[in-house]
């Protein structure tokens, strides 16, 4: 069972627990936008995992924290990911109390940005030839290497 072929967002797919979610704090951040940080670290599961951290501060009106929300884990359950642990975090303000709840320019963007941050952790393809850490084999492409006489 891979992520790739799963659309669901099962409790199996959640970051749920504090220590859990304490235990993918603790590390540096994989990867930084202008709203959002994203935090991973491997786990031993089949499947990637998602927690998603919108504070109040940063977005004041409750329909604007559960669109983030929403955005990023319909993003989750489309992207390819390794089994890892992601935790989204919302780290700059995204609207006032004033302002606007949601728009669609504010959605595009967050979405744009949510879609970096998940596609940065994708699993990578295998190098095109050679060997499988990319260093060329000693044969050409395409020929069959020489084989031991008994």
């Amino acid at each position: 069972m891979t992520s790739e072929g799963s659309h669901d967002f099962a409790r199996v797919r959640r970051i749920v627990k504090t220590d859990e979610f304490s235990s993918v704090f603790r590390l540096r951040p994989a990867q930084k936008t202008a709203h959002f940080v994203l935090y991973t670290r491997s786990n031993d599961l089949p499947h990637a995992r998602l927690g998603v951290v919108v504070a109040k501060r940063f977005a004041p009106r409750a329909v604007t924290r559960n669109t983030i929300k929403r955005v990023t884990r319909e993003l989750f359950r489309m992207a390819p990911l390794p089994a890892v642990d992601c935790i989204v975090r919302l780290a700059r303000p995204v609207n006032t109390k004033q302002g606007p709840a949601t728009t669609a320019a504010l959605k595009a963007i967050l979405r744009a940005e949510i879609a970096r941050l998940f596609s940065s952790q994708a699993p990578r393809a295998a190098p095109p030839s050679g060997t499988p850490d990319g260093t060329p084999c000693g044969t050409p492409c395409g020929t069959p290497a020489p084989k031991a006489s008994p």
